[in-house]
Order: structure tokens, then sequence, then C-alpha cells
């Protein structure tokens, strides 16, 4: 460590559980987080103040005015130019510590890239907002043994689970199957700024403490509401002997058995994600210009139709706003691109 790094990072190492050997563990760490919104923004920007040496960023999405209440690292030009997430917190910081390999990736994880993607990180960090990829998050833990960081968040409620393979039971273990019916969502409940960043602070400092070593591991599941103050925490209990991921290793949504066709994204809007084909999207913006409003990068275009907007990924992945009906987005997208 140099003394420029000692000096930045002294606050830290005065902290006896860090001190300076824990800095240089997580100075040479890498950490894979998978959405960049209210969680995982909040979470990008502690580790890169912490001086994590690596840090990768994957989200799908689109900075929105919506989201300037309690996403971090955006601000109203990112929201006026509907800048990818991952690549304003990358931007943003650049900024806040040039020292750290920042690698955003705009893409939705997926089984077909999942491996991939989470290959070589210490650790992975939940920035999501949907049980399915949280599935799929536990099998590539499980399978790759890295350890990932459960959280959630919503109106002024919020839970962290840090999941360690062999150490404790994994997220199929203490929840087996998602709940059923409809769930509470950010879009139609709310939530505060101070819960999101509650949540995502247990959750850094969950994997801080993991880099530096932690001795005598429990998993515990930690509840909060922000706006009584109530907190609890409570053991996640042990491994299940017979679970079906980490003690039958089988590994249904990295596999791509559970995966749904589509999903919704939010209220009001249908994600595409079962296309096979690959969009050339400067092509795409030719063709559907003169139908309305087009906004086209290399990461995505964005067409604003009388009824519907439209966001096209090279992938041939889409997110149509305006309805909740699938059958409606599959028409849609299929009059835009055919097929």
């Amino acid at each position: 460590m140099t003394p420029g790094e000692k000096e930045r990072y002294s606050r830290q190492i005065l902290f006896p559980p860090i001190g300076e050997l824990g800095q240089e563990r997580i100075q040479r760490a890498a950490i894979c987080i998978v959405g960049c919104g209210a969680l995982g923004s909040f979470q990008a920007e502690s580790l890169a103040r912490a001086g994590v040496g690596r840090l990768r960023l994957i989200d799908r999405d689109y900075v929105d005015t919506s989201n300037l209440q309690r996403q971090w690292l955006y601000d109203e030009a990112d929201a006026a130019n509907e800048s990818p997430k991952a690549v304003a917190a990358a931007q943003r910081l650049h900024r806040v510590n040039r020292h750290v390999q920042i690698e955003p990736l705009v893409t939705d994880l997926a089984p077909s890239n999942a491996e991939e993607l989470a290959a070589g990180f210490d650790i992975i960090l939940d920035g999501t907002d949907n049980f399915e990829t949280r599935y799929l998050l536990n099998d590539l833990s499980v399978k790759l043994a890295i350890p990932w960081i459960y959280g959630a968040a919503i109106g002024s409620y919020g839970v962290v689970l840090p999941i360690v393979p062999e150490r404790g039971p994994c997220f199929a273990c203490v929840y087996p199957e998602a709940p059923p019916g409809a769930q509470p969502t950010c879009d139609v409940n709310g939530v505060l700024a101070s819960t999101t960043a509650a949540v995502a602070s247990l959750q850094v400092a969950a994997a801080l403490r993991l880099l530096v070593g932690w001795e005598g591991f429990e998993a515990r599941i930690q509840t909060l509401d922000i706006w009584s103050g109530a907190s609890k925490q409570v053991s996640a209990g042990s491994r299940d002997p017979e679970c079906r991921v980490c003690g039958a290793r089988e590994f249904q949504f990295l596999e791509g058995n559970k995966r749904a066709p589509v999903s919704l994204c939010g209220r009001n809007a249908v994600q595409l994600h079962d296309s096979t084909r690959t969009l050339n999207l400067e092509q795409l913006a030719a063709r559907l210009r003169p139908l309305g409003e087009v906004r086209v990068n290399e990461f995505a275009l964005r067409v604003m139709l009388p009824k519907y907007q439209l966001t096209f990924f090279p992938d041939g992945r889409a997110i149509i706003k305006g309805t909740t009906d699938v059958g409606v987005a599959r028409s849609v997208y299929a009059q835009m691109v055919g097929g």
C-alpha cells in the first residue's frame, strides 16, 4: 500500500476489524454488482470509496427521472439523456476513485451469460428487484462457490441475508419457492431512499466483513423498518440436505428451465427476453423514424409511439411500456421488428 493509499483509507484502516491487512484484501478484491438501481448504485459508490480493486456493474436499464429520488449515482443530466445506468454509474465512480477498475455492462443477467459474467469474482451483490433473478444468482453462487448478499427494500421495510456456500444455507434453503401471487413493488407501493440506503449499507458491510475474514460466520436474516425504527435479526437456520440447489445441485434457473419467456418491468411494462435474434440498432432506427421519435446509441434504441414506448437492445431484447398484456407486447414487437 502506498503512502497516499494509507492516507486515503486511514479512517477505515483505524477500524480494528479491518486494519492494514484487511484494507489490502479489500484492494485486491473483485465484486460483481447485479442491478444498478437504488441498492446497486449505493453499493457501488460505497465499495469504490472503500477501495475495492475491481467492480463489475451489470444493468440493462436506463436512468429515468423517477430514479433520482433514491438512486445515488445519477443526476438530472443522466435522466435527460436517458443514459444507461451502468455507464452513468461508471462515469461517476471514476471521479470518486480513479484507482478502482470499473467494468460497466449494459446487459441482462441471464442463464446464457451468468457464469461468464460472474466467474472470477469474490462476491456478488444483489441489486435486483425480482425473485427469478435472485434464484438465478443463488444457482450461480452455489455452482461457482461465490458468496452473494441478498437484499430487498419496499416502502420503509428492508431485509438482508448473506449467502455463503458450504458455510450456511443457500437462498433456496430459506425460501424454497417464491411467494405466491402479485408482490408489492416500488412502482406501486413506493419506497423511501433511506430504506434502500440502509439495506445497501448492510449489504456492503457484510461484503467487507467477508473480504477481511468473517470468523464464525452465521447466516442471519436481518429486517428493519426505518420509519418505525424497528429492527430484528433471526437465524436463517442450517443447510437443508434435501435442498434442490445446494443439496441435490440442481440448477434449474441457471439451466434456463425456470426462466419465464417474459417478465414485467415494474408498472405497465413488459420485457421480452426470449428472442434469439440480434438487432442492428442503426438500421432499425432508420426504419422506425417515420413512426415516431427515435433515440439511438450503441447500447439501445428507444422509439416513442402514440400508445407505447419501446426500447430495443442489440441482443434482441425489448421493453414495451404502455401495456402489461404479454400478447399485446409480442404483437407490438413483431410489428416493429418483424417475426
